[in-house]
């Protein structure tokens, strides 16, 4: 394969783990996934832990589905730009439910409204 196209091919083994995590979160099992989406659970499975590479269409289905950012996956550069307090504070916010993400954000934009924090 030509270099050029290299650093463009993706390792699906990584997001297969993040859609697996996301299902497992959700208390779905592949059987029911299946039903769902109309694939065998053996393909869900080929895609989750052998990283198989989905079409796009089921690509994004499973990413809405149980919440999975591509974006970490396709554009890896941008990642390493972010500070790693950065990425702890996402990590937390991540394992966050909705409920008690409202609160964060409040917080936040008492500390943006009394002036203690620049606006991005």
């Amino acid at each position: 394969m030509n270099n050029r196209n290299d650093r463009f091919k993706l390792d699906f083994m990584p997001i297969g783990q993040d859609i697996k995590r996301g299902r497992e979160a959700k208390d779905v099992t592949r059987e029911q996934l299946s039903e769902i989406i109309g694939y065998a659970p053996r393909h869900i499975q080929a895609i989750e832990n052998e990283g198989q590479t989905p079409s796009v269409d089921l690509l994004f289905q499973l990413a809405e589905m149980f919440d999975v950012s591509l974006d970490r996956h396709i554009f890896k550069d941008r990642d390493t730009v972010r500070s790693s307090i950065r990425r702890r504070v996402d990590t937390l916010l991540d394992g966050l439910a909705d409920k008690d993400l409202v609160i964060v954000e409040a917080v936040i934009k008492g500390i943006h409204q009394a002036g203690e924090m620049p606006e991005e």
